[in-house]
């Protein structure tokens, strides 16, 4: 290691040093280190200032399980890790990189924030960053490590990239710093209730992965960059036949009961490659279960209700979480694979006045526009507006299934009777109106619980049984590689309803 690196001034404070950061992330002996030579821009004053050595920022590249990424780590032992004109363009630069080979980018941040004494050169050096995170954004995988503060315009680099990983007790994260806050809003904090690890796995939803220490931190990106798409093999066709997949015991995890309640995890399990699924945001709208996984080792999306809470209703949170996904694995051609029991959207002032019209459309909008392979398996249940969001036929679904036991409906039979046998209720006794709507609800769910119409109409492709899924999806996933999107209007871009 280089002499001029100060670990123990990282020690010190529980943390690795940058360099130790990168050489645990890469293969071991790979990393190729690039400007190393560029100090500091120097102040807005005039005044000769100690030169920084390499800027306070480590770039260059190197391996991960022999693919190729490019990485920049701060050094928050130089200056503080602050961020300056030429510590700005280093960054820039090494994503520019990977652009130009089209590989993953990973960023490791620990910075003090904009360097004041460069003025309006330090935030310059932000915009420069910013630019090229938005421009590799849907091209390269971004990820991006919360190794320390990051606080300010600091916080909107990580804001633009694919995921964020958050490290207990270490990573700190907001616009504003706690005396800052105190000070405008007279309101007391500490920077681990602000920002902390678990605030944003937990509550703001801006972490995507949590973890206890760096090291598995670590080890969880090396993980993650087994399933992104890698460029330089993705254009080769596969060879050979069609594998025979085993079937797999998934019957009888699903209650018969259709309110019941039951961990969509287990049905997951089962359909995809043992121990592959990579589950994302975990802590974070865990009425919706998203993540990566492995089905006879081609990586897939995952989009599944997750009934054990609320339900497996969309809410507002986890219509964003979904979408953000959807958006992440159709721009790098992942395909999707959507699991529905979902009986709607939830109901309520609270998530009328947080806007889950805006924020529910965000899900329709990123499967709508999705052109990457979408597989959809109708579960349980799949009631109103919810059904079409969760990839439904009409959103260009290129393949829909349903289990035999599958509920597709405008509402439930306990929401829709009273209001279709509404006026006929007005005038009954209370004990004459119960026998009524006992019997009416059994017709409802006899004649509109079900999935017939939805074959018949085609808008569900086939009825599979539960053990038949798994090697019907990998069938698919093989023949429908390649596939082009046939509806194309030329236009600049679409306005999602942020």
């Amino acid at each position: 290691m280089n002499k001029e690196y100060n670990l123990e001034k990282q020690h010190i404070k529980g943390k690795l040093h940058a360099i130790e950061r990168i050489k645990m992330l890469l293969d071991e002996n790979s990393f190729c280190e690039i400007g190393s030579g560029i100090t500091n821009y120097g102040s807005h004053t005039g005044k000769e200032e100690k030169k920084l050595p390499y800027d306070g920022v480590i770039t260059g590249y190197g391996t991960i399980s022999g693919r190729t990424v490019f990485v920049y780590a701060q050094d928050f032992s130089v200056n503080g890790g602050t961020l300056g004109l030429r510590h700005g363009k280093k960054i820039a630069h090494i994503i520019e990189l990977a652009i130009k080979k089209r590989c993953p980018v990973i960023g490791i941040n620990d910075s003090g924030g904009a360097r004041i004494q460069e003025g309006v050169n330090a935030l310059a050096g932000y915009g420069d960053v910013f630019y090229y995170n938005t421009l590799a954004s849907g091209y390269i995988p971004q990820i991006s490590i919360i190794a320390g503060p990051c606080a300010g315009g600091a916080v909107y680099s990580p804001g633009i990239t694919d995921f964020i990983f958050v490290i207990e007790n270490i990573s700190k994260m907001f616009v504003t710093g706690p005396e800052v806050v105190k000070h405008i809003m007279g309101q007391s904090c500490t920077a681990e209730e602000l920002g902390g690890a678990r605030v944003h796995a937990e509550k703001s939803g801006v972490a995507h992965f949590y973890h206890q220490t760096e090291k598995s931190c670590f080890q969880d990106v090396r993980r993650l960059i087994e399933y992104l798409p890698d460029y330089e093999e993705h254009k080769k066709a596969k060879e050979g036949i069609i594998q025979k997949l085993n079937l797999n015991n998934i019957d009888g995890i699903i209650p018969k009961e259709s309110k019941k309640a039951y961990d969509v995890r287990k049905i997951i399990a089962e359909l995809v490659d043992d121990d592959s699924f990579f589950e994302i945001q975990e802590n974070h709208a865990r009425n919706l279960i998203i993540g990566l996984a492995k089905l006879n080792q081609l990586t897939v999306g995952i989009v599944a209700s997750q009934p054990a809470f609320l339900g497996g209703a969309l809410d507002c949170d986890s219509s964003d979480k979904g979408a953000r996904f959807v958006r992440f694995c159709d721009a790098n051609n992942i395909p999707l694979i959507t699991l529905v029991d979902v009986p709607g959207f939830l109901p309520g002032l609270v998530q009328e006045n947080d806007g889950i019209i805006r924020h529910g459309a965000k899900l329709l909008y990123a499967y709508a526009e999705a052109t990457t392979i979408k597989l959809t398996v109708i579960l349980r249940k799949a009631y109103g507006g919810a059904y079409i969001a969760m990839c439904s036929k009409h959103l260009r679904a290129d393949m829909v299934y349903c289990w035999p036991e599958a509920e597709i409906a405008v509402m439930g039979a306990e929401g829709a009777v009273p209001i279709i046998y509404g006026n006929q209720l007005k005038g009954m006794m209370e004990d004459e109106k119960k026998v009524f709507l006992e019997e009416q609800l059994v017709n409802y769910k006899k004649q509109y619980i079900n999935a017939n119409t939805a074959l018949e109409e085609g808008f569900v492709d086939e009825l599979l049984l539960p053990e038949e899924t798994r090697d019907r999806l990998y069938r698919d996933l093989v023949a429908l590689e390649g596939k082009k999107d046939l509806i194309q209007i030329h236009k600049k871009h679409g306005n999602i309803p942020l």
